[in-house]
């Protein structure tokens, strides 16, 4: 975890992101570090974890790091727990929590109740369109004989 948070010091001394670090482990060894790059990179997506991700992914040549295990230095937002979950990451450590974060500036709060909240109170609008052939790349899917399930 102390690699973790010299990623965010490092990053938000670089004015490259906020005050986020993460690291992936694998058999007791870093394997991919990586702090937040939402500011060097504007993209909203590159926090310190999806970053981290990424890192690994690339390191391993694999998108399974169901072997690995993310230390973090905040509780991941819905985003980065999404991509961990995507990644199979069976572990996740964390220092400060959602509501420390919400504390100076950073509300994942908001984020996590909109997921929980009825369609019509949430801040984006999902809208569900018909009309179009939107099946036709699933049911290629599934007949597609080489295709790699994950």
């Amino acid at each position: 975890m102390s690699q973790a948070v010299k990623e965010a010091f490092s990053g938000m001394r670089k004015n490259q992101g906020g005050p986020f670090g993460a690291v992936i482990v694998r058999k007791d060894k870093i394997i991919a570090r990586g702090h937040n790059h939402v500011l060097i990179t504007h993209d909203p997506t590159a926090h310190a974890e999806i970053v981290a991700i990424r890192k690994a992914t690339k390191k391993l040549k694999r998108f399974d790091l169901s072997d690995c295990e993310l230390y973090s230095t905040c509780e991941p937002c819905p985003m980065c727990l999404a991509a961990a979950e995507w990644a199979k990451i069976k572990k996740i450590y964390y220092g400060c929590t959602r509501n420390d974060a919400a504390l100076i500036g950073f509300d994942d709060k908001k984020i996590y109740g909109d997921i929980k909240a009825a369609p019509k109170s949430k801040h984006i609008k999902e809208i569900k369109l018909a009309g179009e052939d939107f099946f036709g790349p699933f049911l290629e899917w599934v007949e597609k004989k080489n295709k790699k399930q994950y």
